[in-house]
């Protein structure tokens, strides 16, 4: 058994099999509902998540607490185990500085020279940063050192594409996220977005008229961007359209002849920010 334990968060949209064969501690995000809270992956799914946006409820989310953080590393800590807490992009949720909160605190309990605690910002989203997490765990599995493992981790981080787009700009506007005037326009126009992850933060990159046009230059983006698609794990998250996915599966197999993929359901915490009517695509970058 490995002497580094990597922990994460239910953002890293991670599928169970891989969480378990790598024994992964993944710390959930919550779905607020009303006076109601519902732990990502644990007490809410991504597809109850959008039967709820369809009815129209409102739905809230919040970001793993200090104190459950406080409690993941100690478990680990008083283990001996070498903690590597790999996290959601500082810029899009508030969880990487509740564990930096985290381990002020247990420094000042045990020691700063006691802790073998490592926390690491991937500046990546989604399955993004869930690719993070996977070649980590492969690392710390095949006896890496930790400081091996935290050199595969800077590498991922730094390198992996993200892709994404909205096709029900609704969702959207009730994340506050975009006005409602751009939304109205943008559906009634069959204008999608194009966005991508720039230092962190979930930026615009282009806009397409048509659903067929956006899907072709999705395709020509990867192939600008993506290295050496052949070989590697390609990442493929929908909101709930596996036909969708399956397909661009497809396309990434005969364009690429890409052999590995991960393909998923966006989360319930980020799904109830972008709603059902959604793709996104992860890959390393040239």
């Amino acid at each position: 058994m490995s002497d580094i334990k990597i922990i994460t968060d239910s953002a890293s949209d991670l599928p169970i099999e891989i969480i378990r064969q790598y024994d992964i501690d993944v710390l959930p995000l919550s779905v607020i509902e009303g006076d109601t809270e519902y732990k990502d992956g644990a007490t809410i799914t991504p597809e109850e998540v959008f039967e709820k946006m369809r009815k129209g409820i409102s739905l809230k989310t919040s970001q793993v607490t200090t104190n459950d953080y406080y409690q993941k590393f100690e478990e680990y800590i008083l283990k001996g185990k070498d903690c590597i807490y790999i996290g959601f992009s500082s810029n899009l949720s508030g969880c990487y500085q509740s564990s930096i909160l985290a381990r002020d605190q247990l420094s000042e309990k045990y020691g700063a020279d006691k802790l073998n605690l490592h926390i690491y910002d991937t500046k990546c989203a989604s399955l993004g940063f869930g690719l993070v997490v996977l070649e980590a765990a492969k690392k710390a599995k095949q006896g890496k050192t930790t400081q091996e493992v935290l050199e595969i981790i800077d590498y991922y981080s730094n390198n992996i594409e993200h892709i994404f787009t909205v096709f029900d700009l609704d969702y959207l506007h009730k994340g506050g996220r975009l006005k409602k005037s751009t939304a109205v326009l943008g559906n009634l126009l069959n204008i999608f977005p194009i966005l991508h992850v720039v230092d962190g933060n979930l930026q615009l990159l282009e806009t397409v008229r048509g659903r067929k046009k956006h899907m072709k230059r999705v395709m020509e983006l990867v192939d600008e961007r993506g290295k050496d698609l052949d070989n590697q794990t390609v990442g493929i998250v929908h909101g709930d359209n596996i036909e969708l996915a399956e397909e661009l599966k497809s396309v990434f197999q005969e364009r690429y002849n890409t052999k590995d993929f991960i393909i998923r359901p966006v989360g319930a915490v980020i799904g109830a920010h972008t709603g059902p009517e959604m793709f996104s695509l992860f890959f390393l970058k040239k």
